[in-house]
């Protein structure tokens, strides 16, 4: 064999070696060199793959729940009131919450949060491996990973979220700062008890806001947000509450390691337990009232009624819990411990409303909207379908002050003015007739504007607007804060409060008297705030609506009212100015009163059932009318006696109007003049003429007291200086007086009469004393 033979032998048998070693079957295409380029293969594919993704895929907006929250109401010291809305969350801003806090969150859920890029790879694998051997789910995901399923996905556990959620946790993570993540985190959370976010936990665990909690208190709202229901303190087995203690443990002992709390401090920290749940309060009873008045003024300030709806706001009201508290115990006790409205149907048509309003900063204190906004939804506190009847009176009176009117005879208008008091007189000067009726068809004869007031008396106040002018009149009633309406009509029934109001605004403007004429617009929203913005509210206390003097010398007629007129039964151990007014019919019976610093209008309302007509009070509790100078009047001093407080020794005041020797009349006119006063003999000799008003049933079943005795020479026809007899007054003219029109029913609207004349007894009113 020559040497190119032995070549080609070792040729053959290395090829045959090396086939040999070749892998058989399959082998053959697992070599680590394939395995190997295959690996890296799909890796390059892989991050290719995800990167394409990564461009791919945006950052979504908001899921639909992200961004829900609930509106908070609270009391004016800050107290919960209530909440609105689907989901019991308030978003706050992270300078709210306590930096120790924020801290145990991060320790909790991912200590790495602040070095991290927004994915732990490491802790994604470690809690794939605790899931599986059944240690929890602890170090899953990163709270950027959590806070973009929380706020941008949902909880599905698929693998097309899980993969969004990696890729939008590092874009949210290269966008958006660590401290608006972290905030975002705590605010889209859920903790049980119907919690989301860190405010409405505090307040469901601990009964704080989310800025007073203590380090230990949040480290136990951190440790719940592994396990919301199993840790809850309130419903866990002794195995999850001992989970609970260990996590919040685990919580406290991280932000040691991490340098965020000392040791020694760490050791002196004891569990938090929380506090048992406590239904959030509802709408129930005044609450819903209160919160519909709020909504109504902030969309009245600009906020829509969609922008309320949507959540966010933390609603301060001006309610003081504790005039609240006095108001509703003054109607339960003065009004609905006497009915039975489930089984009387008269008591079911009563309906009492109530305003109070703050005579120095125009905020409503208290406000009574019915037996309960979830039985009856129409707030009688601001409703303005009833007549505010005689309360009107004082504007009339402050329009007169304020325009310098004359009587139809040139007299000047004051409280000395002297009026024919007599009941049914027709009024001079007025191209609509009216001839009012007094309570009772009581004559009064020559009588002052003092004790007019006092006793309310129709037919000099039809007289007083005639003399201003309903036209003045109405410009005056407006301009202290009374709202215009197709029933405020320019005519002499005017004077009786034939017009719609509320006790509302009825009780500003008593608080614009009390207010030296200063209008005060009632508001009950004391501050209105959102996370992205802020209403600007408009300052209750305006200029001057009426003058001082004028606003003053209404309060100086109106304090005689309480001492010695229709309105005592509001007297008390306090200054008070009020009026009474009880509407044609009986339909409405109001008190509207104040003090120097508080001004409470007190009604009552009759409606039926169905809440489609007004109807009478009559006979609805005791036999008879229903006095303002009752019920309303007796209310009202039960509040005011409990909600003054300090306040109760204030004093009025006053500058007045100086008041001006009245000079008689040239001729004879409506308005009588003045002459010198009888001698106390001759009053003696004559006071027979004019018999005691009889004993009479009021509405509250009380015998009606009589008009005190120093009232009686101003009702007694004076002298003439000439004869020593009483004067003769003008006749009336011949007009024939206007019947006043019996409707089968109430009518659901204030009345005006036929044929563009006027009702002759458009309201009725009190005796002094009646009450």
């Amino acid at each position: 064999m020559g040497r190119a033979d032995a070549r080609r032998e070792r040729e053959r048998a290395a090829r045959a070696t090396r086939k040999a070693a070749r892998p058989k079957g399959l082998r053959r295409f697992f070599t680590w060199k394939k395995l190997l380029g295959t690996f890296l293969g799909v890796c390059l594919l892989g991050m290719g793959a995800f990167y394409a993704v990564y461009l791919m895929t945006p950052v979504p907006k908001a899921n639909a729940e992200a961004e829900l929250q609930s509106n908070v109401y609270r009391y004016s010291d800050g107290t919960l009131l209530t909440r609105t809305g689907e989901l019991n969350r308030e978003i706050i801003e992270l300078e709210k919450i306590p930096r120790d806090v924020q801290y145990a969150f991060v320790a909790a859920e991912n200590k790495s949060f602040f070095k991290d890029s927004g994915v732990d790879l490491k802790g994604t694998a470690r809690g794939l491996l605790n899931t599986v051997t059944g240690k929890g789910k602890q170090g899953g995901s990163t709270i950027t990973q959590q806070y973009v399923k929380n706020y941008y996905l949902n909880q599905d556990q698929t693998f097309s979220r899980k993969l969004k959620e990696l890729v939008i946790a590092l874009k949210v993570d290269g966008e958006k700062s660590k401290q608006d993540i972290l905030a975002g985190y705590m605010n889209t959370s859920y903790y049980g008890r119907g919690a989301y976010g860190i405010q409405a936990a505090a307040q469901a665990y601990y009964h704080v806001d989310a800025e007073k909690l203590t380090l230990d208190q949040g480290a136990y709202l951190a440790a719940l947000l592994q396990a919301p229901n199993q840790y809850d303190w309130a419903i866990a087995s002794d195995t999850g509450k001992r989970m609970a203690e260990q996590r919040w443990a685990y919580t406290l002992d991280n932000m040691v390691e991490e340098g965020w709390l000392d040791a020694s401090a760490r050791a002196d920290m004891r569990f938090a337990v929380p506090k048992a749940p406590k239904a959030a309060p509802g709408m129930e009873g005044q609450v819903g009232y209160l919160v519909d008045a709020a909504n109504a003024e902030l969309e009245n300030q600009g906020i829509s009624e969609e922008d309320i709806r949507a959540g966010g706001w933390t609603i301060t009201l001006s309610i003081d819990q504790k005039r609240q508290a006095a108001l509703e115990q003054a109607v339960d006790s003065g009004l609905e411990s006497r009915l039975d409205r489930e089984k009387n149907p008269k008591h079911a048509a009563i309906q009492a409303g109530a305003t109070s309003v703050d005579t120095e900063t125009g905020e409503v204190v208290a406000l009574y909207g019915g037996v309960g906004a979830t039985e009856h939804w129409l707030s009688n506190a601001t409703r303005r379908d009833y007549q505010p009847a005689s309360t009107f009176k004082p504007v009339v009176l402050a329009a007169a002050l304020e325009n310098g009117s004359t009587t139809q005879d040139g007299r000047s208008i004051g409280l000395d003015t002297i009026y024919d008091g007599d009941s049914k007189r027709p009024v001079e000067g007025s191209d609509t007739p009216f001839a009012p009726e007094n309570v009772n068809d009581r004559d009064f004869g020559p009588i002052t504007v003092q004790k007019a007031t006092n006793s309310s008396v129709n037919s000099v106040y039809a007289q007083m607007i005639v003399d201003v002018t309903p036209e003045k009149t109405k410009d005056t009633a407006l301009a202290l804060g009374m709202r215009d309406g197709k029933a405020f009509l320019e005519r002499p029934a005017m004077s009786l409060g034939t017009m719609g109001a509320s006790t509302w605004d009825m009780a500003g403007v008593y608080a614009t008297f009390a207010h030296h004429g200063k209008k005060v617009t009632p508001t009950i929203v004391k501050s209105a705030e959102h996370r992205v913005r802020e209403a600007v509210l408009q300052d209750p206390i305006g200029g001057q609506a009426i003058s001082r003097e004028s606003a003053d010398t209404v309060t100086s007629a109106l304090t005689s009212v309480v001492e010695e007129g229709s309105g005592v039964a509001a007297r008390g151990d306090y200054e008070a100015a009020g009026k009474t007014g009880t509407s044609e019919s009986n339909i409405t019976a109001w008190y509207a009163g104040y003090t120097p610093t508080l001004s409470t209008v007190v009604g009552l309302m009759g409606a039926s059932p169905d809440g489609t007509r007004q109807v009478t009070l009559t006979d609805s509790v005791g036999q008879g009318r229903v006095n303002a100078g009752g019920i309303p009047a007796e209310i009202w001093k039960a509040y005011t006696a409990k909600a003054l407080g300090a306040d109760a020794g204030a004093a009025f005041d006053l500058e007045t109007k100086e008041r001006e020797p009245v000079a008689p009349p040239p001729s004879p006119s409506a308005s009588v003049p003045a002459l010198p006063s009888p001698s106390p003999s001759a009053v003696e000799e004559r006071r027979p003429e004019r018999p005691e008003p009889t004993r009479e049933q009021n509405g509250n079943g009380q015998q009606q007291r009589p008009e005190p005795e120093q009232e009686r020479p101003e009702q007694v026809r004076p002298t003439s200086p000439a004869t020593g007899r009483p004067p003769v007054r003008p006749s009336p003219p011949p007009t024939k007086t206007p019947e006043r029109p019996r409707p089968s029913q109430p009518p659901t609207t204030p009345p005006t009469g036929p044929g563009g004349g006027e009702q002759g007894g458009g309201t009725e009113d009190e005796d002094p004393g009646a009450s």
